[in-house]
């Protein structure tokens, strides 16, 4: 295993022990789950931009952190979780939970489908980001407060 193989799981590991120890608070850990989104996304983009070279092990790890993050991200949002711990969450969530489940999914399935087509460069990354992004847009503007 390389260095980038060794840190991508040991930032899940320790994602991993930070949703475990937070169980009780949905909140903390769903923004814990939306931040190391946002690093993937970020590793992503700094390759589309050509800020960093293409390396795969860094866009598989991306990936695979999305289609996690979209299976389990709906099961963070239980009733009673609206608030606390500055959340950014919308009221709208809870009031359209099924439009909110399916685009969660929808944004795991897109995952699925572009690492198991496996982008080879730096055009393939930004073609999964354009499609990845309007995933994480769609949802943010609809069930996101802007703080």
């Amino acid at each position: 295993m390389n260095v980038k193989t060794i840190a991508a799981a040991a930032a899940f590991a320790v994602a991993a022990v930070t949703i475990a120890s937070a169980a009780d608070e949905p909140q903390a850990v769903r923004q814990q789950m939306m931040k190391g989104v946002g690093q993937a996304m970020g590793a992503l983009v700094a390759i589309t931009k050509g800020e960093k070279p293409y390396d795969a092990e860094v866009v598989k790890a991306s990936l695979t952190t999305f289609s996690k993050a979209g299976k389990a991200f709906p099961d963070l949002f239980p009733v009673g979780s609206e608030t606390g711990a500055e959340t950014e969450a919308s009221p709208k969530i809870w009031q359209s939970m099924d439009d909110f489940k399916a685009k969660s999914l929808k944004f795991s399935a897109d995952a699925d489908a572009v690492l198991a087509a496996m982008p080879a460069d730096q055009a393939g990354v930004a073609a999964a980001v354009k499609t990845l992004g309007a995933n994480c847009s769609g949802c943010h503007e609809a069930y996101r407060i802007k703080k």
